[in-house]
Protein backbone atom coordinates (compact mmCIF):
# COMPACT_ATOMS: atom_id res chain seq x y z
CA UNK A 1 0.00 0.00 0.00
CA UNK A 2 1.35 3.41 -0.94
CA UNK A 3 2.30 5.51 2.06
CA UNK A 4 0.32 8.74 1.93
CA UNK A 5 0.97 11.74 4.13
CA UNK A 6 -1.62 12.23 6.85
CA UNK A 7 -3.89 15.25 7.06
CA UNK A 8 -2.95 17.79 9.73
CA UNK A 9 -4.87 17.58 12.99
CA UNK A 10 -8.27 19.26 12.89
CA UNK A 11 -8.24 19.60 9.12
CA UNK A 12 -11.44 21.00 7.70
CA UNK A 13 -13.97 18.27 7.02
CA UNK A 14 -14.21 17.32 3.36
CA UNK A 15 -17.36 18.17 1.49
CA UNK A 16 -19.53 15.06 1.17
CA UNK A 17 -22.14 14.87 -1.56
CA UNK A 18 -25.54 14.96 0.02
CA UNK A 19 -28.53 12.88 -0.88
CA UNK A 20 -31.96 14.42 -1.35
CA UNK A 21 -33.21 15.91 1.89
CA UNK A 22 -35.27 13.07 3.32
CA UNK A 23 -35.34 13.21 7.10
CA UNK A 24 -34.89 9.93 8.93
CA UNK A 25 -36.11 11.39 12.24
CA UNK A 26 -38.70 13.98 13.16
CA UNK A 27 -37.70 16.38 15.97
CA UNK A 28 -39.84 14.40 18.42
CA UNK A 29 -38.18 11.14 17.33
CA UNK A 30 -34.73 12.69 17.90
CA UNK A 31 -35.73 13.60 21.46
CA UNK A 32 -37.19 10.13 22.01
CA UNK A 33 -34.00 8.52 20.67
CA UNK A 34 -31.91 10.52 23.14
CA UNK A 35 -34.29 9.41 25.91
CA UNK A 36 -33.81 5.83 24.74
CA UNK A 37 -30.06 6.20 25.11
CA UNK A 38 -30.52 7.56 28.64
CA UNK A 39 -32.45 4.35 29.37
CA UNK A 40 -29.87 1.96 27.91
CA UNK A 41 -27.11 3.82 29.77
CA UNK A 42 -29.08 3.49 32.99
CA UNK A 43 -29.83 -0.21 32.42
CA UNK A 44 -26.17 -1.08 31.94
CA UNK A 45 -25.27 0.84 35.11
CA UNK A 46 -28.08 -0.55 37.31
CA UNK A 47 -26.63 -4.04 37.74
CA UNK A 48 -23.49 -3.05 39.62
CA UNK A 49 -25.10 -1.10 42.50
CA UNK A 50 -27.79 -3.78 42.84
CA UNK A 51 -25.27 -6.64 43.22
CA UNK A 52 -25.27 -6.67 47.07
CA UNK A 53 -29.07 -6.90 47.15
CA UNK A 54 -29.51 -9.74 44.71
CA UNK A 55 -26.56 -11.54 46.28
CA UNK A 56 -28.59 -11.58 49.49
CA UNK A 57 -31.86 -12.39 47.70
CA UNK A 58 -30.50 -15.36 45.76
CA UNK A 59 -27.59 -16.33 48.09
CA UNK A 60 -24.93 -15.80 45.43
CA UNK A 61 -21.16 -15.67 45.45
CA UNK A 62 -19.57 -12.51 43.96
CA UNK A 63 -18.65 -14.42 40.81
CA UNK A 64 -22.18 -15.72 40.35
CA UNK A 65 -23.65 -12.26 40.92
CA UNK A 66 -21.35 -10.87 38.25
CA UNK A 67 -23.03 -13.14 35.71
CA UNK A 68 -25.97 -10.71 35.64
CA UNK A 69 -23.97 -8.07 33.78
CA UNK A 70 -22.30 -10.75 31.67
CA UNK A 71 -25.71 -12.02 30.57
CA UNK A 72 -26.66 -8.45 29.70
CA UNK A 73 -23.58 -8.05 27.48
CA UNK A 74 -24.07 -11.45 25.81
CA UNK A 75 -27.62 -10.42 24.99
CA UNK A 76 -26.33 -7.07 23.74
CA UNK A 77 -23.91 -8.64 21.28
CA UNK A 78 -26.63 -11.05 20.10
CA UNK A 79 -29.02 -8.12 19.69
CA UNK A 80 -26.57 -6.20 17.53
CA UNK A 81 -25.93 -9.19 15.25
CA UNK A 82 -29.60 -10.22 15.07
CA UNK A 83 -31.00 -6.80 14.29
CA UNK A 84 -28.23 -6.13 11.79
CA UNK A 85 -29.65 -9.05 9.81
CA UNK A 86 -33.14 -7.55 10.00
CA UNK A 87 -32.47 -3.83 9.56
CA UNK A 88 -33.62 -2.70 6.11
CA UNK A 89 -35.79 -5.79 5.69
CA UNK A 90 -38.61 -5.34 8.18
CA UNK A 91 -38.37 -1.59 8.77
CA UNK A 92 -36.75 0.69 11.30
CA UNK A 93 -39.88 1.19 13.37
CA UNK A 94 -40.40 -2.54 13.90
CA UNK A 95 -36.74 -3.02 14.86
CA UNK A 96 -36.77 -0.21 17.40
CA UNK A 97 -40.23 -1.04 18.73
CA UNK A 98 -39.31 -4.70 19.25
CA UNK A 99 -36.08 -3.63 20.98
CA UNK A 100 -37.86 -1.31 23.42
CA UNK A 101 -40.38 -4.05 24.22
CA UNK A 102 -37.66 -6.68 24.75
CA UNK A 103 -35.77 -4.35 27.07
CA UNK A 104 -38.93 -3.53 29.03
CA UNK A 105 -39.99 -7.18 29.36
CA UNK A 106 -36.47 -8.26 30.29
CA UNK A 107 -36.06 -5.55 32.94
CA UNK A 108 -39.47 -6.33 34.44
CA UNK A 109 -38.65 -10.05 34.40
CA UNK A 110 -35.34 -9.40 36.17
CA UNK A 111 -37.17 -7.44 38.86
CA UNK A 112 -39.77 -10.16 39.44
CA UNK A 113 -37.67 -13.32 38.83
CA UNK A 114 -38.18 -15.87 41.64
CA UNK A 115 -34.80 -17.54 41.12
CA UNK A 116 -31.36 -16.71 39.74
CA UNK A 117 -31.46 -18.79 36.52
CA UNK A 118 -34.65 -17.01 35.47
CA UNK A 119 -33.12 -13.67 36.43
CA UNK A 120 -30.14 -14.42 34.16
CA UNK A 121 -32.48 -15.37 31.31
CA UNK A 122 -34.39 -12.10 31.64
CA UNK A 123 -31.15 -10.11 31.89
CA UNK A 124 -30.12 -11.68 28.58
CA UNK A 125 -33.53 -10.73 27.13
CA UNK A 126 -33.11 -7.14 28.30
CA UNK A 127 -29.62 -7.16 26.78
CA UNK A 128 -31.08 -8.31 23.47
CA UNK A 129 -33.29 -5.22 23.39
CA UNK A 130 -30.36 -3.09 24.57
CA UNK A 131 -28.26 -4.29 21.62
CA UNK A 132 -31.06 -3.60 19.15
CA UNK A 133 -31.48 -0.02 20.37
CA UNK A 134 -27.74 0.60 20.60
CA UNK A 135 -27.10 -0.68 17.09
CA UNK A 136 -30.30 0.54 15.46
CA UNK A 137 -30.08 4.15 16.62
CA UNK A 138 -26.31 4.41 16.11
CA UNK A 139 -26.70 3.05 12.57
CA UNK A 140 -29.58 5.37 11.70
CA UNK A 141 -27.91 8.45 13.21
CA UNK A 142 -24.67 7.61 11.36
CA UNK A 143 -26.46 7.73 8.00
CA UNK A 144 -29.50 9.92 8.61
CA UNK A 145 -28.10 13.40 9.18
CA UNK A 146 -25.64 13.95 6.31
CA UNK A 147 -22.64 16.06 7.29
CA UNK A 148 -24.16 16.50 10.78
CA UNK A 149 -24.08 12.77 11.55
CA UNK A 150 -20.90 12.87 13.67
CA UNK A 151 -22.28 15.77 15.72
CA UNK A 152 -25.65 14.08 16.20
CA UNK A 153 -24.01 10.78 17.17
CA UNK A 154 -22.04 12.57 19.88
CA UNK A 155 -25.27 14.12 21.19
CA UNK A 156 -26.95 10.70 21.15
CA UNK A 157 -24.12 8.91 22.95
CA UNK A 158 -23.74 11.71 25.49
CA UNK A 159 -27.22 10.78 26.68
CA UNK A 160 -25.98 7.24 27.28
CA UNK A 161 -23.50 8.78 29.73
CA UNK A 162 -26.29 10.73 31.42
CA UNK A 163 -28.15 7.46 31.99
CA UNK A 164 -25.01 5.75 33.27
CA UNK A 165 -24.63 8.52 35.86
CA UNK A 166 -28.32 8.62 36.84
CA UNK A 167 -28.83 4.85 37.18
CA UNK A 168 -26.50 4.28 40.15
CA UNK A 169 -27.67 7.56 41.70
CA UNK A 170 -31.27 6.31 41.70
CA UNK A 171 -30.28 2.96 43.23
CA UNK A 172 -28.27 4.81 45.86
CA UNK A 173 -31.20 7.10 46.66
CA UNK A 174 -33.85 4.40 47.08
CA UNK A 175 -31.56 1.67 48.46
CA UNK A 176 -30.09 -1.39 46.75
CA UNK A 177 -32.63 -3.65 48.48
CA UNK A 178 -35.36 -1.97 46.43
CA UNK A 179 -33.73 -2.76 43.10
CA UNK A 180 -36.88 -4.59 41.83
CA UNK A 181 -38.82 -1.31 41.99
CA UNK A 182 -36.04 0.50 40.11
CA UNK A 183 -35.98 -2.12 37.34
CA UNK A 184 -39.79 -2.04 37.10
CA UNK A 185 -39.78 1.76 36.80
CA UNK A 186 -37.11 1.47 34.13
CA UNK A 187 -39.23 -1.07 32.23
CA UNK A 188 -42.26 1.23 32.33
CA UNK A 189 -40.19 4.18 31.08
CA UNK A 190 -39.52 2.34 27.81
CA UNK A 191 -43.18 2.16 26.82
CA UNK A 192 -43.92 5.85 26.05
CA UNK A 193 -41.06 5.83 23.56
CA UNK A 194 -43.07 3.46 21.36
CA UNK A 195 -45.46 6.34 20.65
CA UNK A 196 -42.65 8.37 19.06
CA UNK A 197 -41.64 5.74 16.53
CA UNK A 198 -44.02 7.17 13.95
CA UNK A 199 -41.45 9.96 13.60
CA UNK A 200 -38.80 7.48 12.37
CA UNK A 201 -38.65 7.01 8.61
CA UNK A 202 -39.60 3.38 7.97
CA UNK A 203 -37.03 2.36 5.36
CA UNK A 204 -37.23 -1.04 3.70
CA UNK A 205 -34.71 -0.39 0.98
CA UNK A 206 -32.47 -3.17 -0.30
CA UNK A 207 -29.88 -0.56 -1.18
CA UNK A 208 -29.34 0.00 2.54
CA UNK A 209 -28.00 -3.55 2.64
CA UNK A 210 -25.37 -2.74 0.06
CA UNK A 211 -26.21 -5.86 -1.93
CA UNK A 212 -26.50 -4.98 -5.60
CA UNK A 213 -27.14 -8.59 -6.51
CA UNK A 214 -30.58 -8.40 -4.86
CA UNK A 215 -31.53 -5.77 -7.44
CA UNK A 216 -30.28 -7.76 -10.39
CA UNK A 217 -27.62 -5.16 -11.15
CA UNK A 218 -24.05 -5.71 -12.08
CA UNK A 219 -21.44 -4.15 -9.82
CA UNK A 220 -19.86 -1.06 -11.29
CA UNK A 221 -16.49 0.63 -11.14
CA UNK A 222 -13.73 -1.02 -9.18
CA UNK A 223 -16.00 -3.36 -7.28
CA UNK A 224 -16.07 -5.73 -10.22
CA UNK A 225 -15.86 -9.46 -10.03
CA UNK A 226 -12.96 -11.79 -9.99
CA UNK A 227 -10.19 -9.63 -11.37
CA UNK A 228 -6.92 -8.78 -9.68
CA UNK A 229 -8.12 -5.22 -9.02
CA UNK A 230 -11.30 -6.50 -7.39
CA UNK A 231 -9.33 -8.93 -5.21
CA UNK A 232 -6.97 -6.18 -4.15
CA UNK A 233 -9.87 -3.90 -3.22
CA UNK A 234 -11.54 -6.67 -1.24
CA UNK A 235 -8.30 -7.23 0.66
CA UNK A 236 -8.01 -3.48 1.25
CA UNK A 237 -11.58 -3.25 2.53
CA UNK A 238 -11.01 -6.26 4.78
CA UNK A 239 -7.90 -4.64 6.24
CA UNK A 240 -9.72 -1.36 6.89
CA UNK A 241 -12.62 -3.12 8.62
CA UNK A 242 -10.21 -5.21 10.70
CA UNK A 243 -8.36 -2.10 11.88
CA UNK A 244 -11.63 -0.29 12.67
CA UNK A 245 -12.71 -3.29 14.76
CA UNK A 246 -9.30 -3.29 16.48
CA UNK A 247 -9.63 0.43 17.24
CA UNK A 248 -13.05 -0.08 18.80
CA UNK A 249 -11.99 -3.09 20.88
CA UNK A 250 -8.89 -1.28 22.18
CA UNK A 251 -10.52 2.05 22.96
CA UNK A 252 -13.38 0.37 24.83
CA UNK A 253 -10.72 -1.60 26.70
CA UNK A 254 -9.14 1.69 27.77
CA UNK A 255 -12.55 3.12 28.68
CA UNK A 256 -13.50 0.14 30.82
CA UNK A 257 -9.98 -0.20 32.21
CA UNK A 258 -9.89 3.35 33.54
CA UNK A 259 -13.37 2.99 35.02
CA UNK A 260 -12.45 -0.28 36.71
CA UNK A 261 -8.86 0.36 37.82
CA UNK A 262 -8.71 4.11 38.52
CA UNK A 263 -9.96 3.88 42.14
CA UNK A 264 -7.56 1.04 42.97
CA UNK A 265 -4.62 2.88 41.42
CA UNK A 266 -5.43 6.15 43.20
CA UNK A 267 -5.73 4.41 46.57
CA UNK A 268 -2.42 2.62 45.95
CA UNK A 269 -0.59 5.92 45.33
CA UNK A 270 -1.98 7.51 48.50
CA UNK A 271 -5.46 8.89 47.92
CA UNK A 272 -8.35 8.06 50.25
CA UNK A 273 -11.21 5.82 49.14
CA UNK A 274 -13.65 8.74 49.01
CA UNK A 275 -11.41 10.85 46.80
CA UNK A 276 -10.71 7.87 44.55
CA UNK A 277 -14.43 7.17 44.11
CA UNK A 278 -15.18 10.84 43.42
CA UNK A 279 -12.37 11.03 40.87
CA UNK A 280 -13.75 7.98 39.07
CA UNK A 281 -17.20 9.58 38.93
CA UNK A 282 -15.47 12.65 37.50
CA UNK A 283 -13.95 10.51 34.77
CA UNK A 284 -17.38 9.28 33.64
CA UNK A 285 -18.80 12.79 33.92
CA UNK A 286 -16.03 14.20 31.72
CA UNK A 287 -16.75 11.53 29.13
CA UNK A 288 -20.35 12.71 28.94
CA UNK A 289 -19.35 16.39 28.87
CA UNK A 290 -16.77 15.69 26.17
CA UNK A 291 -19.41 14.35 23.80
CA UNK A 292 -21.45 17.52 24.12
CA UNK A 293 -18.36 19.70 23.73
CA UNK A 294 -17.27 18.01 20.51
CA UNK A 295 -20.59 18.69 18.74
CA UNK A 296 -19.61 22.10 17.29
CA UNK A 297 -16.13 20.76 16.49
CA UNK A 298 -17.62 17.83 14.56
CA UNK A 299 -19.56 20.27 12.37
CA UNK A 300 -16.33 21.95 11.26
CA UNK A 301 -13.63 19.28 11.27
CA UNK A 302 -13.24 15.77 9.89
CA UNK A 303 -13.98 12.68 11.96
CA UNK A 304 -10.52 11.27 11.37
CA UNK A 305 -8.83 14.44 12.65
CA UNK A 306 -10.99 14.48 15.78
CA UNK A 307 -10.23 10.82 16.54
CA UNK A 308 -6.49 11.27 15.92
CA UNK A 309 -6.36 14.19 18.36
CA UNK A 310 -8.52 12.24 20.85
CA UNK A 311 -6.21 9.20 20.79
CA UNK A 312 -3.12 11.38 21.17
CA UNK A 313 -4.74 13.30 24.03
CA UNK A 314 -5.84 10.24 25.99
CA UNK A 315 -2.39 8.66 25.55
CA UNK A 316 -0.72 11.80 26.93
CA UNK A 317 -3.17 11.98 29.84
CA UNK A 318 -2.55 8.35 30.76
CA UNK A 319 1.19 9.05 30.81
CA UNK A 320 0.53 11.99 33.15
CA UNK A 321 -1.65 9.76 35.37
CA UNK A 322 1.55 7.93 36.36
CA UNK A 323 2.48 11.07 38.33
CA UNK A 324 0.62 10.66 41.66
CA UNK A 325 0.13 14.37 42.36
CA UNK A 326 -1.89 15.00 39.19
CA UNK A 327 -3.35 11.53 38.59
CA UNK A 328 -7.03 12.37 39.35
CA UNK A 329 -6.94 15.33 36.94
CA UNK A 330 -5.15 13.28 34.30
CA UNK A 331 -7.81 10.58 34.46
CA UNK A 332 -10.48 13.27 33.99
CA UNK A 333 -8.57 14.33 30.88
CA UNK A 334 -8.70 10.76 29.62
CA UNK A 335 -12.49 10.88 29.91
CA UNK A 336 -12.62 14.13 27.98
CA UNK A 337 -10.43 12.87 25.12
CA UNK A 338 -11.88 9.38 24.82
CA UNK A 339 -15.45 10.70 24.64
CA UNK A 340 -15.74 11.36 20.88
CA UNK A 341 -14.08 8.19 19.59
CA UNK A 342 -17.02 5.77 19.58
CA UNK A 343 -19.69 8.06 18.05
CA UNK A 344 -17.37 9.96 15.70
CA UNK A 345 -15.86 6.82 14.21
CA UNK A 346 -19.15 5.48 12.84
CA UNK A 347 -19.71 8.17 10.16
CA UNK A 348 -16.04 7.84 9.18
CA UNK A 349 -16.51 4.10 8.76
CA UNK A 350 -19.66 4.54 6.66
CA UNK A 351 -17.95 7.13 4.48
CA UNK A 352 -14.83 4.98 4.00
CA UNK A 353 -16.77 1.80 3.16
CA UNK A 354 -20.29 2.83 2.09
CA UNK A 355 -21.17 -0.58 0.62
CA UNK A 356 -20.09 -2.56 3.69
CA UNK A 357 -23.27 -2.07 5.70
CA UNK A 358 -22.42 -4.82 8.18
CA UNK A 359 -19.33 -2.89 9.21
CA UNK A 360 -21.37 -0.86 11.70
CA UNK A 361 -22.62 -4.04 13.37
CA UNK A 362 -19.09 -5.42 13.56
CA UNK A 363 -17.62 -2.41 15.33
CA UNK A 364 -20.56 -1.97 17.73
CA UNK A 365 -20.46 -5.68 18.63
CA UNK A 366 -16.68 -5.38 18.96
CA UNK A 367 -17.10 -2.51 21.41
CA UNK A 368 -19.28 -4.70 23.62
CA UNK A 369 -16.84 -7.60 23.39
CA UNK A 370 -14.05 -5.18 24.28
CA UNK A 371 -15.88 -4.24 27.47
CA UNK A 372 -16.23 -7.90 28.42
CA UNK A 373 -12.63 -9.00 27.76
CA UNK A 374 -10.94 -5.84 29.05
CA UNK A 375 -11.19 -6.86 32.69
CA UNK A 376 -9.44 -10.24 32.54
CA UNK A 377 -6.89 -9.14 29.93
CA UNK A 378 -5.85 -5.94 31.71
CA UNK A 379 -6.02 -7.67 35.07
CA UNK A 380 -3.46 -10.25 33.98
CA UNK A 381 -1.01 -7.56 32.89
CA UNK A 382 -1.52 -5.43 35.99
CA UNK A 383 -1.15 -8.44 38.28
CA UNK A 384 2.28 -9.14 36.84
CA UNK A 385 3.48 -5.51 36.82
CA UNK A 386 1.81 -4.14 39.95
CA UNK A 387 -1.07 -1.70 40.49
CA UNK A 388 1.18 1.33 40.03
CA UNK A 389 1.56 0.27 36.40
CA UNK A 390 -2.16 0.83 35.65
CA UNK A 391 -1.77 4.12 33.73
CA UNK A 392 1.24 2.81 31.82
CA UNK A 393 -0.51 -0.42 30.79
CA UNK A 394 -3.57 1.53 29.69
CA UNK A 395 -1.33 4.10 28.00
CA UNK A 396 0.26 1.35 25.91
CA UNK A 397 -3.19 0.22 24.76
CA UNK A 398 -4.08 3.84 24.02
CA UNK A 399 -0.91 4.22 21.93
CA UNK A 400 -2.08 1.24 19.85
CA UNK A 401 -5.38 3.11 19.31
CA UNK A 402 -3.40 6.07 18.00
CA UNK A 403 -1.37 3.84 15.69
CA UNK A 404 -4.55 2.24 14.33
CA UNK A 405 -6.10 5.66 13.76
CA UNK A 406 -3.10 6.97 11.83
CA UNK A 407 -3.12 3.85 9.66
CA UNK A 408 -6.82 4.37 8.94
CA UNK A 409 -6.24 8.03 8.05
CA UNK A 410 -3.79 6.92 5.36
CA UNK A 411 -5.88 3.98 4.16
CA UNK A 412 -9.18 5.90 3.86
CA UNK A 413 -7.93 9.20 2.47
CA UNK A 414 -10.10 10.71 -0.31
CA UNK A 415 -9.59 9.04 -3.65
CA UNK A 416 -9.29 5.48 -2.32
CA UNK A 417 -12.33 3.43 -3.37
CA UNK A 418 -13.00 0.74 -0.78
CA UNK A 419 -16.48 -0.15 -1.92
Amino acid sequence: MTDHSTAPPLATAPTIPTAPDVRTFSPAAVVASCAGFVLIGALQALYGPAVPAFRDTFHLSPAAAGLGLSAHFVGGVAGVLLFDRLLGRIGNRVILGASYLLMAVGAAGFALAPNWPLALATALLAGLGFGGIDYGLNQLFATGFGHRSAAMLNVLNAHFGIGAILGPAVVGAVGADRYPAVFLAFAAANLPLLLCLRGVRDVRDVRDRGDVRDRGERPTGHSGTGGAAGSALRRSLGSVLAVFVTLYVLHVGVEAGVGGWEPTHLETVGYGAGIAATATSGYWLMMTVGRFLVVPIALRHSAESIIAVSCAGMTACLALAAVPGIAPYAYAGVGLFIAPIFPTGLPWLHRAAPRARRAGALVIAASMVGGVVAGPALGAGIDSLGVRSVPLVLGAVSALCLAATLWLVRATRPGRDLR
